[in-house]
């Protein structure tokens, strides 16, 4: 993937969350809520690509220290709106980070990581991995990695503007869709990858939920 479409994709984010606050709502995603049970109680919870922070405000509901990271400034300061209306600012921490660069917590400082499509983001396969071994290394022994994708089973995949390694452009959004070779890949020095599929949206948009555990 080049640069200048990581900068087009950024662009693209924060522009579409100053037209559209707060774009999904604020009821959880149906993933968030499968995972939430998994997650060990009074944990601490860091999402990835947490957006205007529908997923994060849930995770603070049923209990946990949230970390929310995205690279939408406008995004993450929706999320604290909304945390501060609902009196939970105290269990939120947002930062605003590009996931292709390391993840600015220490080493095994959190108990559970949850990521819904940011994975398949307008990322390389190379940049996936790398922020894979990052989610490994800040998780503590026996925290659970749950994570959502659009695969190549999704009526997108091999259509619109291609770009390469197996990422394609609709809509301005710019997708990787990934095949079993690639989750099991990401597995390697976790647990086997337990693998849902599940349909979101009016398309539909076809994904996978994974979670993987780092091993004690």
């Amino acid at each position: 993937m080049t640069d200048d479409l990581s900068r087009a994709q950024r662009d693209h984010w924060q522009s579409t969350y100053q037209r559209n606050p707060h774009m999904y709502g604020y009821e959880p995603s149906e993933p968030a809520k499968q995972v939430a049970d998994a997650f060990p109680t009074g944990g601490t919870v860091l999402e990835l690509g947490a957006g205007h922070g529908r997923d994060s405000l849930h995770f603070a509901q049923r209990g946990f220290s949230v970390h929310a990271m995205d690279f939408s400034p406008d995004g993450l300061a929706q999320l604290r709106d909304r945390a501060e209306q609902d009196g939970l600012i105290d269990r939120i921490t947002t930062t605003v980070h590009d996931v292709r660069t390391p993840i600015p917590l220490p080493d095994s400082s959190v108990d559970a990581v949850f990521a819904h499509m940011l994975l398949c983001m307008a990322l390389s396969t190379e940049e996936i991995h790398a922020l894979v071994a990052e989610v490994r290394r800040v998780l503590r022994p026996g925290g659970t990695f749950a994570y959502t994708v659009r695969h190549t089973g999704d009526a997108h995949y091999d259509a619109g503007i291609a770009h390469g390694d197996d990422i394609y452009e609709h809509g301005g959004f710019a997708v990787h869709f990934f095949d079993r070779t690639l989750v099991n890949s990401l597995a390697q020095q976790w647990t086997p990858p337990e693998v849902h599929a599940f349909e979101e949206g009016g398309l539909p948009r076809r994904l996978w939920r994974i979670t993987q555990t780092k091993p004690r």
